[in-house]
């Protein structure tokens, strides 16, 4: 009797175990289900792993089942989608780029002010004008060396300009002298030349006078044949030597430097 017993209550223990067992993979299996994951990619529900029931073989016969059984409550559950989407979507490039629309009205044109700037106002005082020196200053020679020949032409001054410097009116002197004169020895030199009836002449310096020191020449008005018009006037420095100008050079052998003064002239004897 005593042995029967203890059969009955290691069969019940048997039987307690697996269904405790059991019921613990179920209600594993479903609280899996309940639970969604983490990062919801997708609103299909997951697949429950099927329960594995342990079959156990005993070599008794199992006896009756105890008076109350566990109950098993199936709760099916379906999962939920997240309450809140995921705070970044994807971008997606527009199926069409926006394009610029010109505005309806363009813009006014610009207008000029109604009052223009007051125009300039030169000073009250100008600069005073320049005045050529006394004495112009002397050139230099632009000529490699070579002899020297100077040219010009003398007038005889009109009435109506007398004393002044202009050739307005006036004539040609036929005859004239005038001296060219050269201060680059010890001993000056003096070389004289008369005009044609257009008033020209042109003059040969001797071969001691070259380019190099016809800076050192002057030519001056000496006599005029007409007794009327026969005081030298200053003009170009008729008067007190006139500076000889670089004009052309030859192409000969030697080769010859022309220069060139005035024009001068005389001033005439006019009646009151």
């Amino acid at each position: 009797m005593g042995k029967a017993l203890l059969i009955v209550v290691h069969v019940c223990l048997v039987l307690a175990g697996c269904s405790f067992t059991v019921y613990g993979e179920q209600v594993y299996t479903e609280s899996s289900m309940a639970m969604p994951p983490s990062h919801y990619h997708s609103v299909t529900p997951a697949t429950a792993p099927s329960p594995h029931h342990h079959h156990h073989h005993h070599s008794h016969p199992p006896t009756a089942p105890p008076a109350h059984a566990p109950s098993h409550h199936h709760h099916h559950h379906h999962p939920h989608p997240p309450a809140h989407a995921p705070a970044h979507t994807p971008a997606h490039a527009p199926a069409h780029p926006p394009s610029h629309v010109a505005p309806a009205h363009p813009p006014p044109p610009h207008v000029a002010p109604a009052h223009p700037p007051p125009p300039h106002i030169a000073p009250a005082h100008p600069p005073p004008p320049h005045v050529a020196p006394a004495h112009p200053p002397t050139p230099t020679h632009r000529f490699p060396r070579s002899l020297v020949e100077v040219q010009g032409v003398v007038y005889c001054k009109s009435c109506k300009y007398a004393g002044a410097d202009t050739l307005l009116g006036a004539t040609a002197v036929l005859g004239a002298t005038v001296k060219l004169q050269c201060n680059n020895t010890k001993y000056p030199l003096n070389v004289v030349g008369k005009t044609d009836k257009n008033g020209y002449f042109r003059i040969k310096a001797p071969k001691t006078i070259t380019s190099y020191g016809a800076h050192k020449c002057k030519l001056f008005l000496v006599t005029s044949p007409s007794a009327s018009c026969s005081k030298p006037s200053n003009l170009h420095g008729g008067a007190t030597g006139a500076v000889l100008r670089p004009e052309s050079l030859s192409a000969g052998k030697p080769p010859v430097a022309l220069y060139t003064v005035g024009p001068l002239a005389f001033e005439p004897k006019c009646p009151h």
